[in-house]
């Protein structure tokens, strides 16, 4: 199993095969601890939960179905310390 690196502030996913940046299934296994609230029906909620550990399986591209052709590129701007100017100069 191919270990998939996962999004940062800076960084998105992007398919190696077709280019795709917005359309991906992720196949993740959790352990999670859940605070459950039963209502006096028996109807269960969750009103807390916190992730313990996250492990992402595989990433597939919803436009060409290649399975774990995911890289890491830079998010537009992310991080950018560009300075933008009027025409005049200022």
């Amino acid at each position: 199993m191919t270990t998939v690196p996962l999004p940062t502030d800076a960084t998105r996913w992007r398919c190696t095969l077709c280019g795709n940046l917005t359309r991906f299934d992720v196949t993740r296994s959790s352990k999670v601890v859940e605070y459950v609230h039963l209502d006096l029906a028996g109807q269960p909620k969750v009103e807390e939960r916190d992730v313990v550990s996250e492990t992402i399986e595989s990433v597939r591209c919803r436009w060409c179905n290649a399975v774990d052709q995911i890289e890491l590129v830079d998010r537009p701007g992310a991080g950018s310390t560009e300075i933008r100017t009027t025409p005049d100069g200022s």
